[in-house]
């Protein structure tokens, strides 16, 4: 769903993306339920090497019916353990404390400027030094002038006196070195280049195209200005930006609209969906500012070793959005199905909590390690755009994983109580859908509570009723 939000974007890059990626993740879930059990049901024990230990409890387990081990530990054991406790005995200084670093984390997003990476940000290349060579003889956009399209017949004396004005203020502007026109065959079209001193992807090439537009072409041709069209790379970054600023509302309300349905229906709960969407917005607001305060600001850049640059790219925001959208998503489905489920069996939500967090804090953390060890790869790239996209990736699932999953979200279902699973009278119609299916688990006596003389006890629990001690061989 989060990255169905990229088709919103009228750019074959990015529906070309959202395509590719939506169809890698359903063969990725086939694989899933298909592949990998049949994988795991011809190497048997031999997947839990070396733990022999788990292998041997797991098989006398199945003999006595007797459970060796509880797969969430002893209440408040262990490091995620001790860090749910300490949570659910403070909340309210947990969810303050982590709302301060999130938000003082995201300020610097407020000073985001897009744009280009320009020949600054580049490695040093031959094709650098080439380009350094021509900028410094030639200008800088030589390789990209500012083309002007000029419609209107030149024999007409009105489009000939505009052509010739607009030409006369280009060679006299001191950003551009070398103006030429052309005119086509039928002398229906004029073409102007201007070479400009900066370079055509930098945001003083930026500048100068929205005073070209907003102030030159209509003071020259006046009424006629509708008929001068301006390209090339600086008009194309201009209008690439523009671009994602205006279908970035449509991206936004897609995914956040479908992602509130989806939880709402997954946990029967509005305030479950909201605090998600909002957590998620916090997480994705911390990447952006942490991501303008190294590589736009230059805060500790040379010490990770990046790159400062006077923009950042333009695409970064919009998939950077839709991408963590869905990975945090995915972390906070996995970490509140454990809640819910013990929820639907206890309907103690402090207990709940503090197992969910416990329970799925080590495989949550190991995931987003794995994560951020493969996006740290990308931000050692050469190339700025590759480690803006790598840094902001990697830092915000580490505080996503950390930060918003293990302190904020338990901080703030420890406050709300019973409320966190509220859903409307007139919603109840709703389905009674489940994240992991409708399971009816085989509950197993811990060996401390097995009835004396008779070791083989086992207990049937669940949705199925009341709870009945059963003989088992």
């Amino acid at each position: 769903l989060a990255l169905g939000g990229l088709l919103l974007m009228p750019i074959n890059a990015f529906q070309g993306i959202g395509i590719a990626v939506g169809i890698t993740v359903v063969v990725a879930v086939a694989a899933a339920l298909t592949l990998l059990p049949a994988l795991m049901r011809l190497i048997g024990d031999w997947a839990s090497i070396p733990r022999f230990g788990i292998i041997r409890k797991l098989r006398r387990q199945d003999r006595t019916g007797i459970a060796e081990f509880e797969g969430a530990g002893r209440p408040g054991e262990g490091l995620w353990g001790h860090v749910a406790s300490a949570v659910m005995r403070r909340p309210v200084v947990a969810l303050l404390a982590s709302v301060v670093i999130l938000v003082a984390l995201a300020l610097p997003a407020l000073t985001m400027r897009l744009g280009q990476s320009s020949s600054d940000t580049m490695p040093d290349t031959d094709f650098k030094r080439g380009y350094l060579v021509i900028a410094e003889d030639f200008g800088a956009g030589l390789a990209s002038p500012m083309t002007t399209v000029v419609e209107g017949d030149v024999s007409d004396p009105e489009t000939r006196a505009g052509i010739n004005r607009l030409v006369s203020s280009l060679e006299s502007d001191g950003r551009f070195t070398e103006v030429t026109t052309a005119t086509s065959d039928d002398g229906l079209l004029t073409r102007i280049d201007a070479v400009t001193q900066v370079d055509a992807y930098s945001g003083d090439a930026g500048d100068i195209v929205q005073a070209f537009r907003d102030e030159v072409v209509p003071d020259v041709f006046g009424q006629q200005a509708d008929n001068v069209h301006l390209t090339g790379e600086a008009a194309f970054s201009v209008d690439f930006n523009s671009v994602l600023v205006d279908n970035l509302p449509a991206v936004l309300a897609f995914v956040l609209g479908l992602s509130f349905l989806l939880l709402m229906l997954a946990f029967r709960s509005v305030v479950v969906p909201l605090k998600a969407i909002a957590m998620n917005l916090l997480s994705v607001g911390a990447a952006y500012g942490a991501t303008v305060a190294v590589f736009q600001h230059g805060w500790g850049a040379d010490l990770l070793g990046l790159t400062q640059v006077e923009s950042i790219v333009s695409w970064l925001p919009v998939m950077l959005f839709c991408i963590l959208f869905g990975l945090s998503m995915d972390y906070h489905v996995f970490l509140l199905s454990r809640i819910r489920e013990r929820y639907d069996q206890t309907h103690d939500n402090d207990a709940s909590v503090a197992f969910g967090v416990q329970s799925t804090g080590r495989i949550i953390t190991g995931a987003a390690l794995i994560m951020v060890a493969i996006f740290a790869a990308f931000a050692g790239a050469r190339l700025v755009d590759v480690q803006q996209m790598g840094f902001g990736l990697g830092f915000a699932v580490l505080v996503d994983a950390t930060l918003i999953r293990m302190v904020l979200v338990p901080a703030s279902m420890k406050l709300l109580g019973d409320r966190n699973w509220y859903l409307p009278r007139w919603l109840r119609w709703l389905p009674d859908l489940r994240v992991e299916g409708d399971l009816r688990p085989i509950r197993l006596h811990r060996r401390d509570e097995a009835f004396p003389g008779q070791p083989g006890i086992a207990f049937s629990a669940g949705n199925r009723g009341q709870v009945t001690p059963q003989a088992y061989e």
